[in-house]
């Protein structure tokens, strides 16, 4: 069988995979979002994931973006791409998962292959997904069309460790199909496979990865929060603790983005359906939600003990995204050390040029500026590590006593007043 891909969800992780695979298959990027499709189709990703010059060479060699469902049709191994939040009581929400499958039941035919990508918690692909597209095509499954689970392991703004140079977990729904959705990304993941003995093994796999990340940085950031109260530089000690040769190198932050800060609640989730309470994932994920409002709350104790006016005062904020040097600011955690610092009547600025304003205004209604204003300010927060910051001129922004915080440890110490 000759494989023809279609890639469902053009996004962080869907495009630079639809685009890795248009360099062995006949590749259809299938998306919703029409100005999305014109502009890949026109040599841009908005997501900076893949740069014009790749993506205007992938077009030329074949790979296509529709939003036309018609035009996936005669595909038959289609690849799932789309995100998995939770929503505001943190329940993950699986409508972009239900809606993906409706259309691959729309366009499925028998002898087909389904692989999804999303993240999600053991047993979503077989229980939730699978009989949507059962449903909706009115074909069997394991009898008509088969399916695969496949993580995305997808670090957004790294450009060294693109989705060709980190080893693909794969996974099938009967044996041989676990090898043949294990071939196809072998022939394009230079890095490797690992062939998962079932699809749950997969889905569990890969929500563990980031859970595990996450709890490893609550308990640095509860490390931090002592070593505050004892007067003692947190990076010192890592520093120091670093010296042994398994000392885990995490360090203190925000945790925020589409996956680790959203993976956990997935896995708790999973278990306490299952009856077990999962007090460590939950825990975790407890004291790193926390960590934006403890990062205002300490600019606050800064300012006072600098017999600094709170009240009106002007603070800026440096980054929004969710990581360094990338736009993406999906479940950023900045917006919380922003919403603190306006609970107490404050005037707060928000400064980042990787970032669409027109995004940020729709998703957390607030202005981000692109441009630094003349005004000086009380303080300054810097909140993620962007390249661009190294170059600024931190000082001249502000007031003659003021306060800079620091989230990252990116600037130098001498000039910082405080930092996690």
């Amino acid at each position: 069988m000759k494989i023809k891909i279609a890639v469902i969800g053009l996004g962080y992780v869907g495009l630079p995979l639809a685009r890795l695979f248009s360099t062995k298959y006949q590749t259809i990027g299938f998306d919703m979002n029409q100005d999305r499709v014109d502009s890949l189709m026109s040599g841009h990703d908005s997501t900076l994931e893949i740069n014009d010059d790749l993506l205007q060479e992938a077009l030329k060699c074949g790979l296509y973006c529709t939003t036309d469902i018609e035009e996936i049709r005669a595909c038959n191994f289609y690849v799932v791409a789309v995100p998995t939040p939770v929503d505001r009581n943190n329940t993950p929400d699986l409508t972009p998962l239900y809606r993906a499958s409706t259309t691959v039941g729309e366009v499925i035919s028998r002898g087909d292959i389904v692989v999804y990508e999303s993240t999600v918690y053991p047993g979503v692909t077989e229980d939730e997904c699978i009989p949507v597209v059962e449903k909706v095509s009115g074909l069997k499954y394991n009898e008509d069309f088969f399916a695969g689970y496949s993580p995305e392991r997808i670090n957004p703004g790294d450009k060294f460790h693109s989705v060709e140079k980190i080893k693909k977990v794969t996974s099938g729904s009967t044996p041989e199909i676990g090898q043949k959705v294990n071939d196809v990304y072998a022939a394009v993941i230079s890095a490797g496979t690992h062939l998962a003995p079932s699809i749950k093994v997969a889905e569990a796999a890969k929500v563990i990865e980031n859970s595990q990340r996450d709890i490893n940085i609550a308990f640095v950031n509860e490390l931090s929060k002592i070593f505050n109260k004892l007067g003692i530089d947190t990076q010192d000690v890592l520093e120091a603790a670093s010296t042994k040769w398994n000392f885990l190198p995490f360090k203190p932050g925000l945790v925020g983005g589409h996956c680790i800060g959203v993976d956990p609640y997935y896995l708790a989730q999973c278990a306490q359906r299952h009856g077990y309470n999962p007090e460590i994932i939950l825990s975790g994920r407890q004291m790193n939600d926390g960590m934006g409002e403890y990062v205002a709350n300490e600019v606050i104790k800064l300012m006072l003990k600098k017999g600094i006016q709170v009240l009106y005062s002007n603070i800026l904020i440096l980054g929004f995204t969710f990581k360094e040097n990338c736009p993406d600011v999906r479940n950023t955690k900045v917006i919380d050390v922003y919403k603190t610092l306006k609970m107490y009547n404050l005037n707060v600025d928000v400064y980042d040029q990787w970032v669409d304003p027109k995004i940020v205004e729709r998703e957390y209604h607030i202005e981000v500026k692109s441009e630094l204003s003349s005004c000086k300010y009380d303080a300054i927060i810097l909140a993620v590590a962007h390249d661009e910051f190294k170059d600024l001129d931190i000082p001249i922004l502000l007031k003659e006593n003021s306060v800079i915080f620091d989230v990252k440890s990116f600037l130098p110490r001498e000039i910082v007043d405080g930092r996690l």
